[in-house]
């Protein structure tokens, strides 16, 4: 049957009208929906927000920063950092630590972030220069700066420690359940007692391990395991990487003497596992002027593994706060060093690390990360005195956003113009997880020199010979590896003494 042009207009017209109302009542559900999850829970339906999210989404935060979760200096007597040096959850709570650089200024301190995304300040606080954290489980209790948190939120402040720059907290050889330590970034030495709160000075570091004089200290990280005491120093400046003067280093102590590991700056110092992971397992990271370090404690022996730097920014004693190693999920291990996130397993079969590998670069500077209500939250020391008003803010999201982060890359050897022996293997150095990889070889002997290069693809130690190059006298030769070739470590040695250069660039 024909029907004239009218009729379809009709036609058209109702069925628009059917959609625009299945439209109409799908929004209005949705809506509905958002505010009811808003209502009831609002920390729920998301963190990460556009700057413009939609009706009924929570706002106040743009990708996962909350301008409103900002501490700030305050007046101009505060005219050095504000920086977030430690987070912990705890009581249902995130708690939070600021620091200033020398414990001048005014207006930071311990600070409580609540499910709806609210941070207030604490009425114990106390402004000074804090980046310590721990939970002490035997007395119930969270240590966080010169702070005590009981599982009701109630706070103690330890009043000898508030004068402090405070960097660690550990647990005691001989009394855990009733005391833990506290070491400064000056290198004194105490321990507290957990219920007390009473404070003892144990040791003066700088005098214990002879520091050089002139050089300023810097203690960092500190951890306690396998009966014994381990902590870091990362001095470093001009005259580390001259040569001239070893002021950083790794020390440990085992209830009857200090002495130290290595002498090169170190930064972190944690660990972990049990007797089915390989054993109770101590990490700690530095630097040297090649590379980046890894040191591993494990059946009564330190190893040492080398890795890229993505950026020389860290190349300082001031410039590396506060780069850790820390359970980033249950049983998985997170490391920051030198402008890289690595995931680093907690396993030590055989006696060896197994499966480190990059996953970004970044510049951010993180002095601590944890997770909080299934959220991955990052501290920050981002504006000091030279841009403005010194301020830092957290940020929220997912632990794998940190692979939408820069792309692994970096650079580092073993040897920087090192004085090395014929035979004599070098330490590991990382390989796998970059793209791009190339190596460079000098040598200053008066002959040629035979450059063995080693790697272990497996990562337990299974070394093959990959290739040997020989270097003209004081020559100098690159190799660049083949698209797709990779092995978790690399290593080199050489037939003749001589003064080398072995130097990876991963981009």
């Amino acid at each position: 049957m024909k029907q004239d042009g009218t009729s379809w207009i009709f036609v058209l017209l109702a069925v628009l009208a059917v959609v625009s109302g299945c439209v109409s009542v799908q929004e209005q559900n949705f809506d509905e929906n958002i505010s009811s999850l808003r209502d009831a829970d609002a920390k729920e339906v998301a963190i990460q927000v556009n700057p413009a999210p939609p009706k009924g989404w929570p706002r106040g935060g743009v990708k996962g920063v909350f301008p409103k979760m900002t501490v700030m200096a305050e007046g101009v007597g505060s005219n050095s950092e504000a920086g977030i040096g430690a987070l912990i959850p705890w009581a249902e709570e995130l708690w939070a630590i600021g620091y200033v650089s020398h414990i001048k200024g005014k207006g930071l301190g311990l600070y409580e972030i609540s499910e709806d995304m609210t941070m207030r300040r604490h009425p114990a606080s106390v402004t000074g220069t804090f980046a310590n954290r721990m939970v002490h489980w035997e007395s119930g209790q969270a240590f966080i700066g010169p702070h005590a948190i009981d599982p009701k939120a109630n706070v103690r402040t330890i009043d000898a420690l508030k004068g402090h720059r405070l960097t660690a907290t550990m647990q005691h050889l001989n009394k855990p359940k009733d005391m833990v330590y506290f070491l400064t970034m000056e290198g004194l030495f105490f321990e507290v007692n957990v219920k007390t709160l009473e404070a003892k000075q144990l040791f003066n570091l700088v005098k214990e391990l002879e520091f050089p004089r002139g050089a300023q200290p810097h203690f960092k990280g500190g951890f306690c395991a396998q009966g014994r005491v381990v902590v870091a120093n990362n001095t470093y400046d001009e005259a580390e990487f001259l040569g001239k003067r070893q002021a950083g280093f790794l020390a440990e102590w085992d209830g009857k003497k200090w002495s130290i590991v290595e002498r090169n700056p170190f930064v972190g110092v944690s660990g972990g596992g049990s007797r089915g992971y390989g054993g109770n397992t101590i990490y700690a990271t530095g630097w040297s002027k090649s590379s980046a370090i890894l040191r591993v404690f494990n059946r009564g022996k330190w190893s040492r593994y080398l890795l890229p730097k993505a950026s020389h920014s860290w190349d300082h004693t001031w410039n590396t706060e506060w780069m850790r190693i820390r359970h980033a999920q249950t049983e998985r291990y997170l490391m920051d060093i030198h402008g890289m996130f690595y995931d680093l397993p907690p396993f030590a079969y055989e006696g060896k690390v197994w499966g480190v590998r990059p996953i970004c670069t970044h510049l951010r500077i993180v002095p601590d990360f944890c997770y909080w209500r299934g959220l991955f939250v990052m501290a920050g020391d981002q504006i000091d005195h030279d841009e403005g008003q010194p301020q830092s803010g957290l940020w929220f999201g997912n632990i794998d956003d940190l692979w939408q982060m820069g792309k692994p890359s970096g650079w580092g050897g073993p040897w920087w113009e090192s004085a090395v022996k014929a035979g004599i293997r070098s330490d590991p150095f990382l390989m796998t997880g970059f793209d791009k990889k190339v190596v460079h070889f000098t040598q200053d002997s008066d002959e040629a020199v035979k450059f063995m290069i080693e790697v272990d693809f497996l990562g337990n130690g299974t070394w093959k010979h990959y290739k040997t190059f020989e270097i003209s006298p004081h020559g100098y030769e690159h190799h660049e590896f083949p698209d797709g070739f990779s092995a978790h470590w690399v290593r080199v040695r050489v037939d003749k003494d001589c003064k080398a250069t072995v130097y990876f660039m991963y981009n």
